[in-house]
């Protein structure tokens, strides 16, 4: 059986590892926008694409369970910081303040973050299919379901923002300046990127990149946007367990229900 290959269940543990804590953050994230986006409509849209990717992370989380990992919910609420393997750009703060004091998010950078993030989970979830850990391929097919109407949503804020121009288009800009500059981090496989290919986990990030490229780049030129040459990634990398203070703050949130009662399901 493949699972029994020499150095197979570690790199199985790392991808799964990595597509969990993704979308455990990013949906924490999307939450924290509930009662605070544009229109009501949207506050129902986006709570439910939320709880659609926390979703998502306990069925990659379960997997982790099944090969031995640990409890599921001790993988999405107990581990510290520096053991996610999360990509930095998604961890990030949506804005200045709180939630519950003087919240002042970027809607602009929520829209392209989230946006470019689900076409890249897209693509990855297709590779998945293909999967040698049958698991993993079944649990991607179940993901990949919802994708589409994730991201058709984040195409329509995307291109209508981006049309508009004026102050909208100038703030698409700068969000898209800064998501550009992380965004190596969420197409990045890490170290280990060599031993997932090598066992036919999923595909290399250099192809799901070009993946990402070819989709996007219809998006841009119908928008006379253009997309950079290359990415940029954090030089402490996510995917290595480096991570920002906005993590820790997150985490903190995020695990207080569970430190006070472990059995409290979520």
């Amino acid at each position: 059986m493949a699972a029994e290959l020499p150095g197979y269940r570690e790199a199985l543990a790392e991808l799964l590892y990595q597509l969990a804590d993704d979308d455990f953050i990013v949906a924490y994230r999307g939450s924290e926008w509930l009662g605070l986006a544009p229109h009501i409509e949207e506050d129902v849209a986006f709570s439910s694409i939320s709880q659609d990717t926390m979703g998502h992370a306990a069925i990659f989380y379960k997997l982790l369970e099944e090969l031995g990992e640990g409890n599921l919910d001790d993988l999405a609420h107990g581990r510290p910081a520096r053991d996610r393997k999360n990509a930095i750009l998604l961890e990030l703060a949506n804005g200045t303040g709180t939630y519950l004091n003087e919240p002042r998010y970027d809607w602009a950078f929520a829209v392209v973050r989230h946006y470019f993030y689900t076409v890249a989970k897209r693509i990855k979830m297709a590779s998945l299919m293909r999967s040698s850990y049958i698991p993993l391929a079944e649990a991607a097919a179940r993901v990949n379901v919802e994708l589409y109407y994730h991201q058709l949503h984040w195409k329509t804020w995307f291109t209508q923002l981006m049309g508009a121009g004026g102050e909208a288009g100038q703030r698409m800009e700068a969000a898209m300046a800064k998501v550009f500059a992380g965004f190596g981090d969420v197409l990045s496989q890490g170290s280990r990127e060599t031993e997932f290919t090598h066992h036919g986990l999923i595909q290399g990030s250099k192809e799901i990149t070009e993946q990402w490229i070819e989709g996007m780049a219809p998006v841009f030129s119908q928008l006379g946007a253009s997309l950079p040459s290359e990415f940029g990634i954090s030089e402490n990398s996510g995917r290595n367990g480096d991570h920002t203070q906005d993590l820790e703050d997150a985490l903190s949130i995020l695990s207080e229900v569970y430190r006070f009662d472990p059995a409290a399901g979520w």
